[in-house]
């Protein structure tokens, strides 16, 4: 990527350099947010973001590399929310590690308290429990699964203020861009969604939220837009419920 590429990078919408440079304009921009930081931070982000990478090198997201949905709920918090804690940033980077490749992580045992003790050795106590609190444990089979997801969510989130950033952020790109989907998964996603915005919108307005007035009400604007688009998709609230 050339001088001028790497400036327009550093200033487009991430879902604009996704389109148009994709993963590589992503890892650009990671790179350009990262760099005025202590060199053991950026070691240590640089390390999660090559293990985040391997777990997820043969997952898919739509029509574009999982990694690229990870790359953008760091760059995020980083660049919109003005967040520059490097254990934050390694959880959001691995925010999807233990709930989509334990085994890979836990040396071929399915065990997600395994797979978090090896990120906690390898990153931090702090980064595996922020993980941790941000992955979806298993569900009871003779319960609607959206429903404990939501009640998961907040449980968690009220016990965590750290993993509301984190979270923040995965349904900002979860849920506004929610315009990149098609097909049946549109709605089955917007369900699973919607009904998590009023959710959201009460913990990141609680007062031990470790972010400012304007990260927040950058993330309450985004919550708005994703509500307007679920509505597109779920025009009557009874429909969020089949």
């Amino acid at each position: 990527m050339d001088t001028g590429q790497r400036r327009l990078v550093a200033t487009m919408p991430l879902h604009a350099i996704t389109s148009t440079y994709g993963e590589e304009g992503l890892r650009e921009r990671f790179a350009v947010e990262t760099e005025s930081w202590p060199a053991e931070d950026r070691r240590r982000l640089n390390k999660a973001l090559d293990l985040a990478s391997r777990l997820h090198a043969n997952d898919r997201r739509e029509r574009e590399p999982y990694v690229n949905h990870l790359l953008r709920v760091a760059i995020r918090i980083m660049s919109h929310y003005g967040v520059h804690d490097p254990d934050v940033i390694c959880a959001a980077l691995l925010h999807d590690a233990v709930e989509d490749h334990a085994a890979e992580l836990a040396g071929g045992v399915d065990d997600q308290g395994a797979a978090l003790a090896v990120l906690a050795a390898e990153f931090g106590p702090r980064v595996a429990e922020l993980v941790g609190a941000v992955t979806n444990p298993q569900y009871a089979p003779d319960r609607d699964a959206h429903e404990q997801y939501r009640e998961h969510v907040e449980e968690s989130l009220r016990a965590h203020p750290w993993a509301r950033v984190i979270k923040a952020s995965d349904f900002t790109d979860n849920g506004v861009g929610l315009i990149h989907t098609t097909g049946p998964r549109l709605r089955t996603l917007a369900g699973k969604y919607a009904p998590l915005v009023p959710i959201l919108r009460e913990l990141i307005g609680r007062p031990d939220t470790p972010l400012d007035a304007a990260a927040r009400q950058h993330i309450l604007a985004q919550l708005d837009r994703a509500a307007d688009r679920f509505a597109a998709v779920l025009p009557s609230l009874g429909e969020r419920n089949e």
